[in-house]
């Protein structure tokens, strides 16, 4: 199993960093819509439908970001994203509810949660390479942070992880995990914020920023293993041998780039 998740791991990673950071504008556009889209025929697997039928899930999702990629503002870009925050303090609740509040257990329910994770997801990754103002900096930035949150919550949660997170969700996560992740993404802030040159005000801007959506994505994994775990399944798909599936790879993404992106334009905080 190691090996096969190297040797996955060896031609992934360098496709996403030449899709994320080699392509134009628009070819970085339909590379993210298409890791997306693949995201969404999977979560027409973990809303229980059809084999058969799966591949409409994804197919509706196309039109509604062609239609969004034509309509797109400044403001419905921010609309979005004030909806996804919104969005994020309910999967909370739903969290730490589990397994007792079933309002989003059908699956007429769970495919719409799939359209309130992935389209605001979409949404921020595109301002993360077209706005100038954020540019290619702050994605980068994005993707270490969550990184970074997942190798200190691993080493951090196999020394000190006696005390579970949220067990009844996801039973192998622990609040030293949580403590090691936030402890590492707040060197990755201190280091970026020197390296970058900010001034002590936008420097603690970033350090605030980066704590929230360090918390944000662990809920963003929690979320996706809650869905997982009432559909009785251990990955997503089995598109990514030794992986799972991309939702499995971008589940914590899914909430953390929203939110950084709405945190971005309400500080102003330039990276």
């Amino acid at each position: 199993m190691l090996k096969q998740r190297i040797l996955t791991a060896l031609i992934i990673a360098p496709l996403a960093l030449w899709g994320l950071f080699g392509l134009s504008a628009d070819y970085y556009v339909l590379f993210v819509s298409a890791i997306v889209l693949v995201g969404g025929w999977e979560w027409a697997n973990l809303s229980g439908v059809s084999v058969s039928r799966r591949l409409i899930y994804p197919i509706v999702m196309a039109l509604v970001l062609l239609g969004l990629d034509y309509v797109r503002s400044p403001d419905i870009d921010l609309a979005i994203l004030y909806g996804a925050a919104v969005a994020w303090l309910a999967a909370f609740w739903f969290v730490i509810q589990y397994p007792k509040n079933a309002i989003w257990t059908s699956v007429p329910a769970r495919l719409v949660i799939g359209f309130i994770v992935l389209i605001p997801c979409w949404i921020g990754f595109v301002e993360l390479r077209t706005n100038l103002w954020f540019g290619k900096e702050a994605l980068l930035y994005i993707l270490l942070l969550v990184w970074c949150a997942d190798i200190g919550a691993y080493f951090a949660g196999r020394r000190f992880g006696k005390a579970k997170l949220a067990p009844k969700v996801s039973p192998g996560k622990s609040w030293a995990g949580v403590y090691g992740g936030l402890v590492a993404t707040t060197v990755l802030a201190i280091a970026c914020s020197f390296y970058w040159g900010l001034n002590n005000s936008d420097r603690i801007t970033l350090l605030l920023i980066t704590l929230m959506v360090t918390a944000v994505s662990v809920l963003g994994d929690l979320f996706e293993s809650m869905v997982k775990r009432h559909r009785g399944i251990k990955d997503s798909s089995q598109l990514l041998p030794g992986h799972g599936g991309v939702m499995d790879r971008i589940d914590s993404l899914t909430a953390a780039v929203p939110l950084f992106v709405l945190s971005l334009k309400l500080t102003g905080l330039y990276l």
